[in-house]
């Protein structure tokens, strides 16, 4: 999960008059950074630019999400509930150009791995795939496509899809606020840490573009759900490796996603 060269310094001004170029700035980074949309590429990106430009994770999810919806809903006129939801995945994975399956699968090999922290961190840096790497991303994959196939198509399961991504990418910058990056030259070092104002934002715009689909008490049961899965991933990264890195960062993706997608079926 390394950032893209993108955007220049003026990115982080503090400026008023500045703050509606910014934002669009920072949402161009995001978007170029978490997904392989064709966005143009605008210059280096400035110390800390991309820690900020976290706030607005949730916006890119909720896109992509609602781009999988429309897979979802097409697919659905005449498929299946599982194909239909198994392509609605193969588009959360192809939009983002499989960046988050790539940082479990990778985080689950560490897990795996016998040793100590340092030899954990250097399987997960290797690039190749291990047996608990496979197995993840089978989980993963099986999981939220059992979960969105057991969703009515059509305005639900629209709205699970865009509070899945939006509150799982959200919670990403809430974790970074929570722990210690495990290596100096790791996301952190290389990103920045966004500050406790950034990660506040992006978990309140994830609760904004998460009540019209699912309403007051399924975005409870869904910020409940995701924010548990969150917790137990980053229990799991301290104990094992002391911290996070880009991998951890995708698995807390991953699994919280799919315990939103399993939480709005529980509220069915």
């Amino acid at each position: 999960m390394n950032p893209p060269p993108l955007y220049n310094a003026n990115l982080m001004s503090e400026s008023p008059a500045e703050s509606t170029p910014n934002l669009l700035a920072e949402l161009h980074l995001a978007a170029c950074f978490l997904t392989r949309l064709p966005l143009p590429d605008t210059g280096p990106v400035a110390p800390g630019g991309l820690a900020a430009a976290m706030r607005l994770f949730p916006v890119v999810g909720a896109v992509v999400g609602l781009a999988a919806a429309g897979i979802h809903a097409l697919a659905s006129l005449w498929l299946p509930g599982l194909p239909a939801a198994l392509l609605a995945v193969t588009a959360l994975v192809l939009l983002t150009g499989a960046l988050h399956e790539d940082g479990l699968a990778d985080f689950a090999d560490g897990l795996g791995a016998r040793g100590g922290r340092e030899r954990r961190l250097e399987v997960m840096h290797d690039s190749r795939t291990g047996s608990f790497g496979v197995l993840a991303l089978v989980f993963s994959v099986t999981l939220r496509a059992a979960a969105l196939a057991a969703l009515p198509s059509g305005w639900i399961a629209t709205g699970a899809l865009v509070a899945a991504a939006a509150l799982s990418r959200a919670l990403m910058p809430a974790a970074m606020q929570a722990m210690a990056p495990a290596r100096a030259d790791g996301l952190g070092a290389n990103c920045g840490v966004p500050h406790a104002g950034v990660a506040a934002t992006a978990v309140v715009v994830a609760l904004l573009l998460s009540l019209p689909g699912l309403g007051l008490a399924g975005t409870l049961s869904a910020v409940l759900a995701g924010g548990l899965a969150t917790l137990g991933v980053a229990a799991l990264a301290r104990r094992a490796i002391g911290g996070y890195t880009g991998d951890v960062l995708g698995a807390i993706q991953q699994v919280s996603e799919a315990a939103v997608l399993l939480a709005a079926v529980g509220a069915l």
